[in-house]
Formats: structure tokens, C-alpha cells, sequence
């Protein structure tokens, strides 16, 4: 399809996304748009709707293989999807989450884990949620030559440690931490750092002092950019949603839709019809009908 033909999204550059595009798109104040993503169609879509971004998120836990939260899901699982993704884009800069337990021990575990979704996954770079001795692991995997994006805020591996999924940094305590963290994070070397579920008047504040890219996920329009997860501003995702998400469309519905027609097509016997199957010459026809009349 020509460039004139797609969607206005996708009509802008094509060449792959890199660290520089991504560090001139921050200096030209141009929006970076982020988009979780699981298999290789999803993959192909948001390439083609024109992102800049492709998170294989350890969210395909929750919104893929049906775990309660996103702690379970492992390294081989995500290893999986992470390769779908891959075999997808072609402009996108594709990022992969570390799964909890995968590079909390030490840097060496760390660096391995995060090896392994580059040599393997053909990931970009990684993502690692949290401070502490995540600075640590996000400078060991940096001096490995892997690009990092660090993750603050609402950190869903750690949702049990901060009571709960709720907003982070509503106290002047908080959000002094925050930003601190902030720092320290792309001081170890992180191009990118993730904000989510912080008042937006905080990220406002913060922002400013940061160098790296910053991406929002209810956490205002201030970021450098925004991410959603594919299921959630697609409409697929069955339940409540966060306050920050807003869906773009209703494909639940029509995927609801399009089974049940299905289905009632099926049982009704109206599917398949003649347009639907193939055909054989009469003649062989008859020849096999004579054939299996001497079969009994």
C-alpha cells in the first residue's frame, strides 16, 4: 500500500526507530507513542499505525495468559511472545519487560536475563521496574551494552509493597523520592523512564530536571510521550479499567460479535455453503462413488 493509502499515523518516517530518533523527537517536543504488544499481528498493526515503541510488557501475564497479577509469568514465557513481536516490526523500537525474579539478585543475574531477551528475543533494549537495587542492575545491564528503561510510580511488581494498585507520589515525601529515583536512574544510564499512575502536577515538576526520555501512563500530558496496553485502549480487556486508560475502540464487541454469528451459522447450517467448499469433476466423482460401493 503506498504511503498515500495508510492511515495518517503510519504515513510519517520509516526508517527503524533508534536512540537518536527518539532523543531529536524529545528536543523537537514531538510526542513518543508507546504501545504494549504480545504476538506477531498485533506486532504488524502497530508498526504499520506508525509507533514509535513496542513494549512486550510482563502485562501479557494478566491480559494474555490469564495469571492474577503480573509476578508469575516467566522469563521463557515472555521469551515466547517477545520473538512474536520481533518477527512483526519492522520501524519500531522493540523494548521487553524483565519478568519479577529475573534480575533482582545480582547484576550478573541481571545482565544474563536481559541478554537473553536481546540475543534470543531480539528485544532493543529492557525494562526493569522500581529503584533500589534496580539502579544497580539498570547500570550493570548498560555497561553490558544493552539499552534500559527504568519503570517509577505504580510499580506492578511491587504492587503488594505499595499497598495495592494505586497512584504513587501524592505526598511532597513521595514525590521528592520519585524524583530522586528519577535522577539516579538515568544516571545509571537509562535512556527512558516510565511514569505511571503519578499526579500529573508532579510529573510536571520532575520532567524538567530529567535529560532521558520520559513516557506517561497516567501520569499526565507532561511526559515526553504516552503507553497503553493493547488490550485496554483497544477494548478487548473484559472488567474495569485504570482511571488513565482510554479506549480508541470497541474490538471486544466485535470480536463477541463476529464468534457468536459464527457459531449461529454453524448450528443453523447455513455455514458452510457451497461458496465455501471445493469442487470435484463428476466424472472422478462417479468413478470414486463406483469404487466405494465395492468397499461395502
Amino acid at each position: 500500500m503506498s504511503a498515500a493509502g495508510r492511515p495518517k499515523a503510519a504515513a510519517a518516517e520509516e526508517r527503524p526507530v533508534t536512540l537518536t530518533a527518539l532523543a531529536q523527537s524529545k528536543a523537537s517536543d514531538r510526542p513518543v507513542v508507546m504501545v504494549t504488544a504480545y504476538d506477531y499481528p498485533s506486532a504488524l498493526i502497530a508498526d504499520q499505525a506508525g509507533v514509535d515503541l513496542v513494549l512486550v510488557g510482563d502485562s501479557a501475564a494478566n491480559v494474555v495468559l490469564g495469571y492474577e497479577s503480573t509476578v508469575p509469568v516467566s522469563v521463557d514465557e515472555l521469551l515466547v511472545l517477545t520473538k512474536a513481536v520481533r518477527r512483526g516490526l519492522r520501524r519500531a523500537l522493540l523494548v521487553a519487560d524483565l519478568p519479577f525474579g529475573s534480575y533482582e539478585a545480582s547484576d550478573l543475574e541481571a545482565v544474563h536475563t536481559a541478554q537473553r531477551f536481546v540475543k534470543e528475543g531480539g528485544a532493543d533494549a529492557v525494562k526493569l521496574e522500581r529503584a533500589g537495587t534496580s539502579i544497580d542492575r539498570a547500570r550493570a545491564i548498560v555497561a553490558a551494552g544493552i539499552p534500559v528503561v527504568g519503570h517509577l510510580g505504580l510499580t506492578p511488581q511491587a504492587a503488594t509493597a505499595l499497598g495495592g494498585y494505586r497512584a504513587q507520589g501524592r505526598t511532597a515525601d513521595q514525590a521528592e523520592q520519585l524524583a530522586k529515583d528519577a535522577v539516579a536512574l538515568q544516571d545509571a544510564g537509562c535512556f527512558a523512564i516510565v511514569f505511571e499512575a503519578v499526579p500529573a502536577a508532579v510529573t510536571e515538576l520532575i520532567v524538567p530536571r530529567l535529560s532521558c526520555l520520559t513516557i506517561g501512563i497516567g501520569a499526565g500530558p507532561a511526559t515526553d510521550g504516552q503507553v497503553l496496553v493493547w488490550h485496554d485502549l483497544l477494548g478487548i480487556t473484559d472488567g474495569s479499567l485504570a482511571k488513565f486508560v482510554r479506549t480508541f475502540a470497541d474490538v471486544r464487541t466485535e470480536m463477541l460479535r463476529g464468534v457468536t454469528a459464527y457459531a449461529d451459522a454453524v448450528r443453523a447450517r447455513e455455514f458452510p455453503s457451497t461458496e465455501h467448499t471445493y469442487a470435484i469433476p463428476a466424472d472422478e466423482l462417479a468413478d470414486l462413488t463406483v469404487r466405494l460401493a465395492h468397499l461395502g
